[in-house]
C-alpha cells in the first residue's frame, strides 16, 4: 500500500532537503586544508558545479548514486515508477548536456560518484586535488 501524506505535508519534507550535503562539506574542509581556493555552487557557472575555480576553467560534480543514477548503486522507487523514471532519466540526459557543454568551452571537468568517497574518502580527495594541479599546469 502506498504511503500517502497532503501536499503541504510534502512540501514541508522536501524544502528540508539541502542543496549541499554533509559530504560536500567534508570535502570542501578537505580541499580548503590543502590549500585550494574555489567557490561552491556558482550560479553563474552552467549546471551549477559543486565546485568551479575559473581561473583554471576548472568544474567538480559530485553526483549521488540515487539522484545520477549509478551503475553500481542506482536503484530505482517501486512506487510511483513511471514518475521516478521520467525525473531519473532527465537527470542524467542533463548531466550529459553539461558535460558536453564544458568539454566544448574547453574546460575541465570532473564528475565523481558518491560511493568512491564512502570506499576511500581521502583517496577520492587526493583525485579531485590531483585533477586541479593538473588543470593549473596546463
Amino acid at each position: 500500500m502506498a504511503y500517502k501524506i497532503s501536499k503541504e505535508a510534502r512540501s514541508r519534507n522536501m524544502s528540508a532537503i539541502k542543496s549541499v550535503s554533509k559530504l560536500e562539506d567534508r570535502i570542501s574542509t578537505e580541499l580548503w586544508k590543502r590549500g585550494h581556493r574555489y567557490r561552491r555552487n556558482e550560479k553563474s557557472l552552467f549546471g551549477k558545479p559543486d565546485f568551479s575555480i575559473k581561473k583554471y576553467k576548472t568544474v567538480v560534480f559530485i553526483d549521488s548514486c540515487f539522484w545520477h543514477q549509478c551503475p553500481i548503486h542506482g536503484n530505482m522507487p517501486k512506487n510511483n515508477r513511471d514518475y521516478w523514471n521520467k525525473k531519473l532519466e532527465r537527470n542524467i540526459q542533463r548531466d550529459k548536456e553539461v558535460t558536453d557543454y564544458y568539454e566544448l568551452k574547453g574546460w575541465n571537468i570532473l564528475r565523481v560518484w558518491e560511493h568512491e568517497f564512502k570506499q576511500d574518502f581521502s583517496q577520492a580527495v587526493d583525485n579531485i586535488v590531483n585533477f586541479i594541479e593538473k588543470a593549473k599546469g596546463k
